[in-house]
This record gives C-alpha cells, sequence and structure tokens, in this order.
C-alpha cells in the first residue's frame, strides 16, 4: 500500500506502507521517483530521472509542508 499525502507542482507524494522506519516520502512524476529523509532534516535519499532543477523545487515543496506530512506519517504509521 502507498497512500498518497498529497499532490504539488505535478509531483506526488506518498509512504509505502511497510518500509524502514526513519521518517520519509517518496515522490514520482511521470517515469521519475525520488525518497526524501524528512527528519532530522529535508535530505535527499534516492533519485531515479529527477533533474538537479526539479529535485530543488521538489525539496521546496516538502519544506513548506513539512508539519503536514510529518503529521500524516505519525497518523498512517502509528495509527
Amino acid at each position: 500500500m502507498s497512500p498518497t499525502v498529497f499532490r504539488k507542482g505535478g509531483y506526488r507524494f506518498f509512504f509505502f506502507s511497510r518500509e524502514e522506519r526513519r521518517m520519509h516520502v517518496h515522490v514520482a512524476a511521470g517515469s521519475c521517483e525520488a525518497k526524501f529523509w524528512i527528519l532530522p532534516k529535508v535530505e535527499l535519499a534516492q533519485n531515479r530521472r529527477f533533474s538537479a532543477r526539479q529535485l530543488r523545487e521538489i525539496e521546496t515543496i516538502l519544506e513548506e509542508n513539512l508539519d503536514e506530512l510529518e503529521e500524516a506519517w505519525r497518523q498512517h504509521f502509528t495509527g
């Protein structure tokens, strides 16, 4: 299961339900996908095909929506 947290700027931000415990989010658009750590700071973990410009844009979106992402993570993984 991979619930979508939100969509913004043509990107889908989502979690995988059964993955590692460190807080992170996946981002997809077309054939591109990336994984970002959320805590202790927003940081790129993996990238598949996003350009440097797109990664900067995604990081900005993540930082602007950090509270929403943290809350969604807690609700999804702790019930």
